[in-house]
Parts: C-alpha cells; structure tokens; sequence
C-alpha cells in the first residue's frame, strides 16, 4: 500500500521525503516531430504550484511525448517549457534532477540491482561525485519503500519483481529525489485496483506539483485538478474536471457515446454506451 498522510508531505506524508517547494511548470506553442511526422503542434499547459494536472487522450495522441519534453528529456522544435520562469533547457542537469522527477511507463527487467538500490538511484544529485551512499540516504531509500508497501523488499532483486511491484519501486525512487516537479507517465498500469487508488490519492495530496498521464477518465475526474485532453498532438481542452470531460469532447476524441453525471463532490462521472457510429 502507498501510504498517505493529512500533511501531504511525501510518502507517508514524511516532511523529509517532500520537495522543497512544489514548482510552477508552464509549456507554450510546444511542437515535436520525429522522421516528417507531427508529434506534437502547438500545446499550452500551466501547472501551477502544488496542482495535480492529468494528461488525457487516446493513444498515439502525444502524451508521453509531451512529458519527456516537460522533463527536459528532449528538446521542443517550437515553444518552450518553463519551471518557475526558467527555461528548463537552460538549468543546469544535476540541479534540474533535484528538481523534478520522473516515473516512465516502461522500465527495463533486466537490471541486475536491488529493490533498495534502484531507489537510491534517486539520491545520486544529491550526493558528491564519486562519493559512496550516506546512513540519511539508506534511510530515506528503506522508509520509501515501507511506505510504498515494500516492506521486506530491499535485497529482492529487480528482476524479479512483478510489474507492480517494479512501478512502486520507481515511484519510490522518483520520491527519494525530493522533486518539487513530478511527472509520471500511465504509473497506474500494472498496479491493481487498491494501489491505483492508493496511488493516485498520494498524487493528489502530494506537496510536490504532479503532471501525469492517465487513460482511465473517471480517475482523472475523481483525483486531478485541472485536466489537458489532446488528440493528434493537439489539445482539443484545458479545464477543470467538469470543463473537459463532456459527452461531446469525448465523443470527439474517443469515439465513444457517453453520459457525464456530475457527483455530490462536484465532479464528473462518466458512463460508456457505445462506440461513435
């Protein structure tokens, strides 16, 4: 289980596994390609400060593509994308990696290291270069992964592990950094209905600001506030929950018939009927 806490600091909600202040990302008039073709054509989003923003959109849309470039894994042929007012092609790459952090969708099986040592992973910007692994590390790396329901995990090799057990230990190694900017892509695939759950209620209490990217639309609903619908590399809506998940929008970009009730909580529910004909 992925704790949480009413603070919403970190795993757990521990002070010391928070940023140090969830940051501010805006991306403007982003575009992307790759051999002639159109990833991405002029996408917008803000997120402001301690904000969780869902990335929605069928596949092939351009969200993980979108991400990479949030993260500054890759550079936009147009726009630019800000943290705190500064370009994130122009921070330096130790500091941008105590900064953000990211949770990919694939990861590699064949990595011959520990539970425990893919989650230190997350503390190398901190430490010196060439220096070995501090006593507050180790301790930050073996609370991450009790609180991310690992307990007992630490020498278990990576290879080893389920997939949702290897999505756990990457959120805990992505926490371990500390990031002020966390950026996730699809975290719930592998995980079953009680750690997707435990999952996204973290996200959404977190310190840290969230971008993440999700196919399940009524999760997004229930735990995002704001929402960014793309469809062909562009964005079709921006909004809250209610302003984005309309019969109409998802009809336009799924293709599939909807009814859209909104719960006491005021938030969108939706209800699938049929393919758009």
């Amino acid at each position: 289980m992925i704790a949480t806490g009413t603070t919403g600091r970190g795993l757990g909600g521990d002070p010391s596994l928070a940023g140090a202040s969830p940051a501010r990302l805006d991306a403007d008039g982003i575009g992307w390609g790759v051999a002639g073709v159109r990833i991405l054509a002029g996408v917008a989003l803000t997120a402001a400060p301690g904000a969780t923003v869902g990335l929605l959109g069928p596949n092939g849309s351009g969200k993980s593509t979108l991400l990479r470039l949030l993260a500054g894994l890759a550079r936009p042929e147009s726009g630019r994308v800000l943290l705190d007012g500064v370009a994130v092609d122009a921070i330096p790459r130790r500091a941008l990696a105590r900064r953000i952090a990211v949770v990919t969708q694939q990861v590699a099986t064949d990595v011959e290291m520990s539970a425990l040592e893919v989650v230190l992973l997350g503390r190398t910007p901190y430490r010196p270069r060439l220096a070995g692994v501090g006593a507050a590390d180790l301790d930050l790396a073996r609370r991450a992964l009790t609180d991310a329901g690992l307990a007992g995990f630490e020498q278990r090799r990576w290879s080893s592990l389920s997939g949702g057990e290897r999505q756990r230990v990457d959120l805990a190694r992505a926490l371990v950094q500390q990031p002020d900017l966390l950026l996730l892509d699809e975290p719930t695939n592998h995980l079953d209905i009680r750690h997707q759950l435990d999952l996204l209620r973290f996200l959404a209490e977190s310190a840290s600001t969230v971008v993440v990217t999700l196919h399940d639309l009524n999760l997004a609903a229930q735990y995002c506030d704001r929402l960014v619908l793309l469809s062909d590399g562009r964005v079709v809506a921006a909004g809250t929950p209610v302003e984005v998940l309309t019969t109409s929008q998802i009809e336009q970009v799924y293709q599939v018939r909807t009814d859209v009730d909104i719960t006491a909580d005021g938030r969108p529910r939706i209800w699938y009927r049929s393919h758009a004909t």
